[in-house]
């Protein structure tokens, strides 16, 4: 993991108006949100998984292994699984990877369950996410306690795409207006999806491949927090993992 100041590794300082529309990061452009909101974008983290797994927790049940192969992280989990980002993320980021569903005939190639959290706390545990780290061991409802935003892309056996917004006593409600059954929410295998998310003030928004999945008004957002990717039953692979800091101008 490349984890830099803005001194050595900041993106140009560009002001950029946010409307909506699609855009590429790496271009030095930005998703829309309106058209009177404008950030500077620095890069804080950068992850290429060419240095092992010490930036990451993994909470997986067993018989699922998540290793570094072939220069990328990759999961082959049985019965549930999340890998934690350790950095807390602070105020408005935006979070970026690349993602690749493996069906190959393998155990546990099942194209389903790309899902992630984010701005996860323990609100039990509100300094340390990791307090309870080998209790939740990887299963799915041991997480229902946290306080995060949660995305599960192909879940139910590749035929739900679903957004929740988890309170943090156990309530972790499905919002419907999030709820997908259309195709081309679902997912396909063997190809690589870039996932980009935005976390700034109130707006929460999640892409796939640039295509606008989540556009979610938060009147009372989780302004910090871990990101975790989360799957159950996937063999799957993680790559070209950033963050960066969205700062907004006067």
């Amino acid at each position: 993991m490349k984890g830099k100041s803005a001194c050595t590794r900041a993106i140009p300082m560009l002001m950029l108006t946010l409307f909506v529309g699609l855009v590429s990061c790496a271009q030095g452009k930005y998703i829309v949100l309106n058209d009177t909101v404008k950030v500077t974008p620095t890069l804080l983290y950068e992850e290429d998984f060419d240095t092992g797994m010490d930036n990451w927790v993994v909470e997986q049940m067993e018989g699922g292994k998540a290793e570094i192969k072939n220069g990328k992280l990759e999961i082959n989990d049985v019965a549930g699984c999340t890998i934690w980002f350790k950095k807390e993320l602070e105020g408005s980021v935006l979070i970026e990877y690349d993602t690749y569903i493996i069906d190959n005939g393998g155990p546990n190639d099942r194209v389903s369950d790309m899902n992630c959290f984010w701005m996860a706390k323990d609100m039990e545990h509100p300094e340390n996410l990791f307090e309870k780290s080998e209790e939740r061991g990887g299963k799915f409802t041991n997480y229902d306690s946290l306080r995060l935003y949660y995305m599960g892309v192909g879940g139910h056996d590749n035929s739900k795409t679903r957004f929740r917004r988890y309170v943090g006593n156990g309530e972790r409600p499905l919002l419907p207006e999030y709820d997908f059954t259309r195709p081309d929410f679902l997912l396909a295998p063997n190809q690589v999806y870039h996932i980009k998310i935005i976390a700034h003030k109130n707006f929460i928004r999640y892409y796939r491949d640039d295509v606008l999945m989540v556009d979610f008004y938060d009147a009372n957002p989780y302004l910090s927090g871990y990101f975790g990717l989360r799957t159950v039953n996937n063999h799957m692979t993680i790559d070209n993992f950033k963050v960066y800091k969205l700062i907004e101008e006067n």
